[in-house]
């Protein structure tokens, strides 16, 4: 496993099953103190409440403790630019910082924000790999704009307590869903990878004008033939729903109009019939529903299925505190 945690894609086959594994045996038999004197900073540049939660509880049930920062509350704003004359107003630079609580802590673990209006500034995730070049021990990606790996692990979970230990061939629907504003790509990109590693029937419903990244589409592709899997784009959502076994929704902004909220928001506001309701999982064959939360009530979703017995959006949930604990015990034992 590489020494940081910061895209699904950067796992061998072998580490993802690994951690996977590690993960359902920690959720039947809880370890007991496995990262004694062990500590981990949690560093938020973005409001977080399973994320938080779930890192300091696996800390605490693993023994060890764990430390939150809060860049509204607890530090200033940092400099990412490397070489930057640094007159503006950030008083101190990501590799400064990340040297320092280096020799303070075991494991630094980041939610980012995107860094700029661009979408091809965002989509390199610069203030995620700033911390990464210069921290001096394991990262862990709690979300930044373009990866979501804490989120994607414990959906595998999900999908192997649900459907066991292959899922090579089940129909998988990754469906955008409207909602009050453009969300980040970084959950869709994360399942949409994992689910066409494990050889799974993809197929991406979405509004024309919301395509997901093209490299990542891409490479979802290639991890698909290697796996026997495939992806599918659909421009209905009646047809992408139509057999399958899983209903994940997720919403996304739309790429040509980033950082255009009002127009991206007018563009939006047409498509409020992309919402997974009673009537769309009945087109599915006993179809599951998954949602990473926060989700909108009755916009993304409609309550008969949130809280319905096929919704496996609690779940996906408790299971984050499980897969971050593998995660932990691999990088810090």
């Amino acid at each position: 496993m590489p020494t940081h945690f910061l895209r699904l894609r950067d796992l061998s086959d072998e580490a993802l099953e690994n951690l996977v594994d590690l993960a359902i045996r920690m959720k039947q038999k809880p370890p007991n103190r496995l990262l004694a004197g062990k500590s981990l900073g949690l560093l938020f540049f973005n409001r977080s409440l399973r994320t938080r939660a779930t890192f300091e509880i696996a800390m605490f049930q693993l023994g060890g403790q764990s430390i939150h920062l809060s860049s509204s509350a607890d530090f200033w704003e940092l400099e990412a630019e490397e070489g930057k004359v640094m007159d503006g107003p950030a008083p101190e630079h990501v590799k400064d910082a990340a040297r320092v609580l280096s020799s303070y802590l075991d494991a630094l673990a980041i939610r980012a924000v995107p860094s700029g209006p661009k979408y091809e500034v965002d989509r390199r995730d610069a203030p995620l790999h700033a911390w990464a070049r210069h921290a001096t021990v394991p990262l862990i990606n709690m979300e930044s704009f373009f990866e979501h790996p804490c989120q994607g692990l414990a959906d595998v979970v999900t999908l192997r307590e649900t459907f066991g230990a292959s899922l090579r061939g089940i129909p998988f629907t990754l469906a955008w869903t409207n909602h009050p504003s453009a969300q980040t790509p970084s959950v869709a990109h994360s399942i949409l990878h994992a689910a066409a590693r494990l050889g799974m029937e993809v197929r991406v419903a979405h509004p024309e004008g919301y395509e997901l990244d093209a490299e990542v589409l891409e490479g979802a592709r290639e991890a698909a033939r290697r796996s026997g899997g495939s992806v599918k784009i659909c421009y209905d959502l009646s047809e992408a729903l139509a057999g399958t076994r899983v209903v994940y929704a997720r919403s996304w902004g739309s790429i040509p109009l980033h950082g255009q909220p009002t127009v991206e928001a007018a563009k939006r506001s047409r498509h409020r019939e992309w919402i997974v309701n009673g009537a769309a999982m009945r087109r599915t064959d006993k179809g599951k529903f998954m949602h990473s939360m926060p989700v909108r009530r009755n916009v993304v979703v409609t309550d008969d299925v949130l809280d319905g017995e096929d919704s496996l959006v609690f779940r996906q949930a408790a299971n984050r505190l499980h897969s971050q604990k593998a995660v932990l015990a691999t990088l810090l034992q």
